[in-house]
């Protein structure tokens, strides 16, 4: 197999599977090194492919368009996480993204895509399994999300419950 017709297989497992697929198993699916799978994603997404990494892999960004989408500004300790995030997916919520306003590098954005309560406990379990801290830690928890809903009375519902839980600023 050529280097062009695994990315194009890439492509085609991306979009057959619909969620998230690691560089390990694409490796291993493919019989190469996880570091070529990156330099493989690297090359599709400079010819245009709308390929993202989240925590859980390499994923096509299916951009929903029908989706309302609203940027809110937050700011909780990293104890409240889970809660705040449940919050949205509560009401059919997507957490996009997570942005932070570093005095040095400027806007730092990690892409979550938590679109459940499955993904939710992934994210935090994998969080507790590696020791990590989120990037709001940077920022005093100061923090952006971009997160998404299926329509404008349950963006409403999950801004007036992050609101009511003193999360929003």
């Amino acid at each position: 197999m050529t280097a062009n017709e695994r990315r194009e297989e890439i492509i085609r497992n991306l979009v057959k599977e619909k969620k998230a697929i690691k560089g390990s198993e694409l490796a291993i699916y493919f019989n190469v090194t996880r570091q070529v799978i990156v330099k493989d994603i690297a090359i599709l997404r400079a010819a245009g492919k709308n390929i993202i990494a989240t925590p859980d892999g390499y994923m096509i960004n299916d951009n929903l368009d029908n989706r309302i989408k609203s940027v809110i500004a937050v700011n909780h300790t990293e104890d409240e996480m889970e809660n705040e995030l449940e919050i949205i997916v509560k009401y059919g919520g997507i957490i996009e993204d997570v942005i932070v306003e570093h005095p040095l590098y400027g806007e730092i954005r990690g892409i979550l895509k938590i679109k459940n309560l499955n993904d939710l406990n992934k994210f935090t379990g994998y969080f507790e399994k590696i020791d990590a801290k989120p990037l709001s830690a940077l920022t005093n928890g100061v923090h952006l999300h971009t997160i998404s809903a299926d329509s404008e009375e349950n963006m409403e519902l999950i801004k007036s419950e992050l609101s009511e839980k003193g999360f929003i600023l």
